[in-house]
């Protein structure tokens, strides 16, 4: 079966079938891999049937392994996290807010790695975000405006030990095993428009999830504009809905896109191992 790539007809997306991610890629198809995933910016590739050896040996050949700084690793892999929920739970969906992975580190992560295990029958699409066509759909005062901002993003909404994973959180039955932490706290200042590295595209960078003001601005100016922003992140049209099946790995790039868990699944059991990709610089 030869490699064919087809486009979702979604916000985003490409489906990639023909090849077993169990084998060894060659370079050139490593390179084709790594331009499709930059222009279609989520890539799926359904039926694969991987260890966690095997998930660990496909991230590598995007870039080293990326930092995870709230998730603890499963047994014996350091750089894989289990994102679960059991049947039975009542926590809160984790991460049903519109985000980019990690954006208040210094150099976040280029990309995520996950990989389907159990899978509900119904519930928990991945809702996928195209910030590159929201930067460009912008009208152009409020475009000038995102070219000079500067972000100031923080994992404390989230990860601090009263965020919202935090200590009440976890004692109230959350099975994923998220490591609050004081550090959540610690800022770092991002342009709110980003320039891709590798294709020279713009987008719109994170969201209320991490970003807590901008940069010479009130809170209360920040909040304002930030939800103007929001709102228009994530219109119907820039989102794409992703439907999960088992065996099923998707790796999206971090740089272009936001991303949001779904519910619908009560009653079920979910689990998938991720990974996250490294980059070299913002």
């Amino acid at each position: 079966m030869s490699l064919t790539i087809q486009a979702t007809g979604g916000a985003c997306g490409a489906v990639v079938t023909g090849i077993d991610l169990r084998q060894t890629l060659s370079e050139d198809l490593v390179a084709e891999l790594r331009a499709r995933w930059v222009e279609h910016k989520v890539l799926i590739f359904p039926e694969q049937h991987l260890s966690d050896h095997d998930l660990e040996r496909f991230t590598l050949y995007f870039g080293g392994f990326g930092e995870d700084p709230f998730f603890a690793p499963i047994k014996g892999h350091e750089h894989i996290a289990a994102i679960q929920r059991k049947a039975d739970e009542r926590t809160s969906i984790f991460a049903e807010i519109f985000h980019t992975d990690w954006s208040f580190l210094r150099v976040p992560p280029a990309g995520t790695v996950l990989y389907g295990l159990t899978i509900p029958p119904h519930g928990g699409d991945t809702l996928f975000a195209d910030q590159v066509a929201a930067y460009e759909r912008l009208p152009d005062a409020l475009r000038d405006k995102a070219d000079e901002l500067t972000a100031i993003h923080s994992a404390e909404f989230g990860y601090a030990p009263d965020g919202a994973y935090g200590q009440d959180d976890q004692e109230a039955g959350r099975s994923m095993q998220i490591l609050a932490s004081e550090k959540a706290r610690e800022t770092c200042q991002h342009p709110f428009v980003r320039t891709h590295r590798e294709t020279g595209d713009k987008a719109l960078y994170s969201s209320p999830a991490y970003i807590q003001s901008f940069a010479g601005l009130s809170k209360a100016e920040s909040q304002a504009l930030l939800m103007e922003f929001y709102a228009h992140q994530t219109q119907t049209d820039l989102v794409y809905a992703h439907k999960w099946a088992p065996d099923m790995l998707v790796m999206w790039d971090n740089r272009s896109l936001l991303h949001a868990a779904t519910g619908g699944y009560d009653g079920y059991d979910r689990l998938l191992h991720r990974t996250t990709i490294a980059d070299t610089a913002f």
